[in-house]
Order: structure tokens, then sequence, then C-alpha cells
């Protein structure tokens, strides 16, 4: 996801101020919490953190959480 440019905007909530807005790219530090957004929805059901932008489905039995990125040359549409 890192160096991936998002088609969303992407908003954690509470407070409501964007992360990112379409045509940015994802840094570490964002994919680092999205990753705790993932942990911490996992360990604390319930109690899941909102993020707009970010979409949790299962896929496979699993549970994945995906965000909308442009795609890249070459790259197919799932």
């Amino acid at each position: 996801l890192e160096g991936r440019v998002t088609a969303i905007l992407l908003t954690p909530y509470p407070p409501g101020i964007p992360l990112l807005i379409p045509g940015e790219r994802f840094n570490k530090t964002i994919v680092d919490y999205l990753k705790f957004v993932r942990v911490f929805n996992e360990q604390f059901p319930g109690f899941e953190t909102d993020c707009h932008g970010l979409v949790k489905a299962e896929v496979d039995g699993k549970i994945g959480y995906f965000v909308d990125c442009v795609k890249k040359d070459g790259e197919l549409s799932v």
C-alpha cells in the first residue's frame, strides 16, 4: 500500500480530519496507522475505530480491510 495513490478520501472519525485526499500517496506513517486500526478492531470488538474510506469485508472466510487506489499500469481491476 505504501507509495500507492488513493482514489478516495481517507478520514478517521473522530476527529473527522482527512488523512489523505484523492491523488495523494500512502506513506509509511499512514500505512502503520491503518495496521493499528486493523489490530485494534480485532482486539476490541464493539469498539471499532471508524475510518471513512477504509472498507472492512470478509473474503474467503477472513476479515480484510481495503482502500480504493488508483490502478497502476498493467494492473487488473478487481
